[in-house]
């Protein structure tokens, strides 16, 4: 199946930064397509480039297998996008922007189809006020309709989350799945929020100042035999020096609240249990852990990063 982006070694240099480079990928059709890292990373710098608003140094941008550069005014008929924070009216209801904004775009809908889509982003209750009184993440989700009114195939969401509380986080995760298991669209999601993507995305990219460091699937990225377990005793100095005497020597590292962690993988972990019981040792608790936020981590091997995607 013919892939919905394809991009061929991007690059972009602002007067000699460097924010995006030698930069290849590809989104498949009702991908939720993860796009990760630390603000500054390059991640909004190439969302421009996808929806033509900022010219790329080098490089080709190909959507639905047309070249942007030549089958702009099609290719973006079929998009629809929220970068940073959406530019609304906000002394006009929720349904009068709506209306605008698909009559901006020459669409003349009727009402029954405008209530249907605040209804699917849950603002049709709230269709009669007016914007100036939604919370951030009511606007945000009111921006995801407008994007919608015309059907695209593809959506692009550059960081959803900024600004909203945890509540409001959990509505947009929720949208963004409904988005691509009921509705079929092939997603773009950008952020900084590890914990979130890790939840949505069925492959993602991570970047780092501007450069590709992983593209794949969630299953790539936890596969078993690269599993971080968490292990809590009783006695943690003994089990340190049981486990440093057995195969996992190499394995074990140094964890937080008397916790032991070992990289080992996860299929072994009776075997380990095992190995502790018999030592003599009360086994507290186990805990088989991966997370997205360990895998970038060990990319990088910049522990600077925690702050940015913790916060």
């Amino acid at each position: 199946m013919e892939p919905v982006i394809t991009v061929k070694h991007l690059v972009k240099n602002f007067n000699g930064l460097l924010a995006v480079d030698d930069l290849s990928f590809q989104v498949h059709p009702s991908d939720v397509y993860g796009f990760l890292g630390q603000n500054g990373a390059g991640k909004s710098t190439c969302i421009r480039m996808l929806l033509s608003l900022v010219t790329p140094s080098s490089g080709e941008i190909e959507l639905f297998g047309l070249n942007l550069k030549t089958h702009r005014k099609e290719i973006l008929q079929q998009v629809g996008a929220v970068v940073e924070r959406p530019d609304l009216y906000k002394y006009l209801t929720a349904f009068e922007n709506l209306s605008l904004f698909a009559r901006m775009s020459g669409l003349s809908p009727k009402k029954q189809l405008l209530m249907e889509q605040l209804e699917l982003v849950g603002l049709a209750d709230r269709a009669g006020s007016k914007v100036r009184t939604f919370s951030q993440g009511m606007k945000q989700r009111l921006g995801i309709a407008v994007a919608l009114v015309h059907n695209p195939r593809l959506v692009i969401l550059d960081e959803p989350t900024n600004g909203l509380d945890p509540q409001g986080i959990a509505d947009m995760r929720n949208l963004v799945l409904r988005l691509s298991r009921e509705m079929g669209k092939t997603v773009l999601v950008s952020s900084h929020l590890l914990g979130e993507i890790e939840q949505v995305a069925t492959r993602m990219l991570i970047i780092d100042k501007g450069k590709k460091m992983m593209e794949g699937t969630v299953s790539d990225l936890f596969h078993s035999t690269n599993c971080r377990v968490h292990i809590k005793v009783q006695d943690p100095e003994k089990t340190r020096q049981v486990i440093s005497a057995s195969k996992w020597s190499d394995a074990l590292e140094s964890g937080t609240d008397g916790a032991l962690v070992i990289r080992m993988d996860q299929f072994e972990v009776p075997e380990l249990s095992r190995l502790i019981i018999n030592a003599g040792i009360g086994l507290l608790s186990v805990r088989p852990a991966n997370s997205l936020e360990d895998y970038f981590l060990s990319l990088t091997a910049g522990k600077q990063h925690v702050a940015n995607f913790t916060n």
